[in-house]
C-alpha cells in the first residue's frame, strides 16, 4: 500500500523531510510552496506551487487527493497557513502533524527587546535615528515606513518591491545559511547598532544573533505567533519516526 503524504513546505527541514519519506517505496510525497519566494531551492520531489484558497480549498484537496496524512512543516510565522491547515485537516478527516523547529533562547549578554508584531519592533528602535539592520524578510519590512528617521540595511530573498518610503535604505539580496563571522562582518562594515529578526529557531539564520551578541548590539525579537495545537516534533528525525508509525501497519506495531 502507498500513503499518500501532502507537505506544506517552504523551509529547510520540509526538504529535508520530504527527500526522507520519498526514498520510501509505501509513500507517495507532495511537496506544497505557498510560491512567495521568486527563485525557490529545488525540492527533488513533485512540489504543487500556490495557495489552496483557505481552508476549504485545502480540505477538498486532501479529499480529492486521497491524502493519508497532511504534514505541516510552514515557517514558525506562517500562522494563517498553519490555522489552516489544522482546520482542514479536521474537516476532511486527515490525520496532521507539524515540524515545530524549536525558537532560540536569550542567552548571556544578549540585549533582546522582545516584541510580538513589526510593528511594535518599529516603535521598539525609538525616536532617535540609529543604524538597523532589517532581518525579517520583504514580507514585513513595510511597519518601518512608521520610523523614516533611521537608516536601513535591508536583506531578502527577493527584490523589496515597491521600496520603503524611507530617505535611507541598502538592500541586500542573499539567501543563507549565515556564518557568525560573515554577520559580524556584516554588521561592522555597515555600522550596525540594532538587529531586527524574527525568532526563526534553527542554525541557518542563527548567526546575526551571535554576531550581535559578540559586538553587544541591541536585537529586537520579534516573537512566534501562536500555532495549532496538532502532533509535532522538532527535528526531521524525530518527524520521520511519528511517519514510520502512522505507515506501518497496525499489526507491525504490536496493536
Amino acid at each position: 500500500m502507498t500513503h499518500r503524504i501532502l507537505i506544506l513546505g517552504g523551509t529547510t527541514e520540509a526538504r529535508q523531510l520530504a527527500g526522507k519519506l520519498a526514498a520510501r517505496a509505501d509513500i507517495s510525497v507532495t511537496l506544497s510552496l505557498a510560491g512567495r519566494t521568486e527563485s525557490p531551492v529545488a525540492q527533488g520531489v513533485p512540489v504543487r506551487t500556490g495557495g489552496f484558497g483557505g481552508a476549504d480549498g485545502l480540505a477538498d484537496y486532501l479529499r480529492k487527493e486521497h491524502t493519508d496524512l497532511l504534514i505541516d512543516a510552514t515557517h514558525p510565522y506562517a500562522a494563517q497557513i498553519s490555522t489552516n491547515a489544522a482546520q482542514a485537516a479536521r474537516m476532511a478527516g486527515v490525520p496532521i502533524l507539524a515540524l515545530r523547529r524549536p525558537g532560540w533562547e536569550p542567552v548571556e549578554d544578549d540585549r533582546w527587546t522582545q516584541v510580538d508584531t513589526s510593528g511594535e519592533a518599529a516603535q521598539a528602535l525609538g525616536p532617535a535615528p540609529r543604524r538597523v539592520f532589517l532581518a525579517l524578510g520583504r514580507q514585513e519590512v513595510a511597519s518601518f515606513e512608521a520610523a523614516p528617521q533611521h537608516h536601513y540595511l535591508i536583506r531578502s530573498v527577493d527584490p523589496v518591491e515597491p521600496k520603503l518610503a524611507v530617505p535611507d535604505a541598502v538592500y541586500l539580496l542573499a539567501r543563507g545559511p549565515f556564518r557568525e563571522a560573515e554577520e559580524r562582518a556584516l554588521l561592522e562594515k555597515h555600522r550596525i547598532d540594532v538587529v531586527v529578526s524574527k525568532n526563526s529557531g534553527g542554525k541557518a539564520t542563527y548567526g546575526k544573533i551571535a554576531a550581535a551578541r559578540a559586538l553587544g548590539l541591541d536585537v529586537v525579537m520579534v516573537q512566534r505567533p501562536a500555532l495549532p495545537d496538532v502532533p509535532s516534533a522538532e527535528t526531521v528525525e524525530a518527524l520521520a519516526v511519528m511517519v514510520d508509525h502512522f505507515v506501518e501497519p497496525a499489526a507491525e506495531r504490536g496493536v
